[in-house]
């Protein structure tokens, strides 16, 4: 049966040299091979006022406002009350997953099943003021209603910029350190592809989590996850093979899974299943290629981009054995306050802070993969889960004489001598380069869009007999 990958090991090691010399080699491996600078992107813009606009005071006046929750919008999306107003809202839930809205993120209904309603009363209005759903990223999707108080000044109607863009620094959104060094005792995911598991039909059970995890040393956010893998388990098989997946979700909010490598009923298999259900989904394989799974529930960038996503090999008949065999996804990060989710704002504008292979900045830099002896041939799968940026997959210092993209051979070894540089994907694509090296020593492998290789997209491959400055490898 097919099984996840065992959870993240240290790279077997590599040859040191003596002396402690990481961070300076790390920084001469970025600049000089890279040619690239490490900076940090900061976000700027003012948080959310949550408090000020309630008064306890004796009411001037009262109102009653019917508010509908849909997938993912609120309706009216602003309200004009008078000041002194207590306010009463009638909310439905007319959406196909659960919804609230609270004021300024604290009064207001419980959480309301799909066709399920609420009366509350949210208190004395005396200032302009917002009420939202607080499901992680539906507010910046645009669930959120505006309170205009008559005579104030007005917050203008599905403005997001006042509370989703928070300050940088250690009240605001986590900033990436580049030439930050992991902990002693971090462990790197591992990226070795096991070959496809015997048998036509691989069981395999995902539970769906939310889990504070690290992303770059020293930086932590909130990822949602298959199995508490970002990526999540690399599943392999061949074709015509059936895969059944229980789906569990453990988690705290609604999750889904849609495969790319299916051939199934979107608002079935892919249905979104609240905390404390479960899911079969089971398809056969029906075509080869590297393919791409996530979580499709709506804002379906947000889960995406707070880790729920990982590839699935389907390897094509006549693949050919090979000495190493490994995989790489590509995805960004963008970068939420420290131990929180990442920004949906900044995903909406395709503003990442980290583009990096396997889920953690600059990983393979700081444990370089070995790739054995000179002459042994190399396969490596990329899948690029995104969910916005492309890749150019390249290493520095061989050339790749077989590239597999889409389910297709654009390249293989042949009396013409063709060679390939780059493996360029678009996000939900995937493929495979092999390749061999001709002398010992190191070959960084990069995304050869140099601003994302400066920005944690960058690793080590090394020789048998390579040597690697101490504390460059685990």
């Amino acid at each position: 049966m097919s099984q996840p990958n065992p959870p993240p090991v240290a790279m077997q090691p590599l040859k040191p040299t003596t002396g402690r010399r990481r961070d300076g080699w790390l920084t001469i491996s970025f600049t000089v091979l890279c040619s690239a600078v490490f900076f940090a992107v900061l976000a700027a813009g003012l948080a959310a006022r949550a408090d000020g606009n309630v008064d306890s005071s004796v009411a001037t006046s009262a109102q009653t406002v019917q508010v509908t929750l849909g997938d993912l919008f609120v309706e009216p999306a602003s309200i004009d009350v008078a000041a002194g107003t207590e306010l009463t809202v009638e909310v439905t839930n007319n959406g196909a997953m659960p919804h609230n809205l609270k004021l300024n993120g604290e009064i207001g209904t419980k959480l309301l099943d799909p066709g399920e309603s609420e009366i509350v009363t949210l208190g004395v209005i005396t200032e302009t003021s917002e009420a939202w759903c607080t499901v992680a990223g539906h507010r910046a999707a645009g669930m959120n209603m505006v309170i205009n108080v008559t005579g104030d000044v007005a917050v203008a109607s599905g403005d997001q910029g006042t509370y989703a863009a928070a300050p940088a620094g250690a009240d605001g959104n986590a900033v990436i350190d580049f030439n930050a060094a992991p902990a002693a005792d971090w462990t790197p995911y591992d990226p070795v592809l096991a070959p496809a598991p015997g048998g036509t039909e691989h069981k395999v059970t995902f539970s769906m989590t939310e889990k504070v995890m690290e992303i770059a040393p020293g930086v932590t956010q909130e990822l949602w996850t298959f199995n508490d893998m970002v990526p999540g388990p690399t599943l392999r098989g061949k074709v015509g093979d059936i895969f059944t997946i229980t789906l569990v979700n453990d988690g705290t909010m609604g999750h889904s899974l849609d495969f790319h490598a299916s051939k199934v009923a979107w608002d079935d298999e892919m249905r979104t299943i609240q905390p404390g259900e479960s899911l079969i989904y089971q398809f056969e394989a029906k075509y080869a290629g590297a393919f791409l799974y996530h979580c499709g529930t709506a804002p379906t960038l947000h889960h995406i981009g707070n880790g729920m996503h990982g590839a699935l090999i389907v390897d094509p008949p006549d693949l050919a054995p090979v000495d190493h065999e490994f995989l790489f996804v590509q995805h960004e990060f963008y970068t939420g306050p420290q131990g929180q989710p990442g920004d949906l704002t900044k995903m909406l504008n395709d503003d990442w802070d980290a583009v990096v292979f396997n889920g953690y900045v600059n990983q393979y830099a700081h444990a370089p993969v070995g790739i054995g002896a000179i002459g042994d041939r190399v396969r490596v799968w990329v899948v690029n889960s995104g969910p916005s940026e492309n890749s150019s997959w390249h290493v520095v210092g061989t050339i790749f004489d077989t590239v597999f993209k889409e389910g297709a051979y654009n390249l293989r070894p042949d009396e013409t001598r063709g060679g390939s540089q780059a493996l360029d994907l678009q996000p939900a694509q995937g493929g495979f380069v092999e390749f061999t090296v001709d002398e010992e020593g190191l070959y960084p492998f990069i995304t050869h869009k140099f601003s994302n290789a400066s920005k944690g997209a960058m690793g080590i491959f090394a020789t048998t007999n390579a040597v690697v400055p101490e504390g460059a490898a685990h």
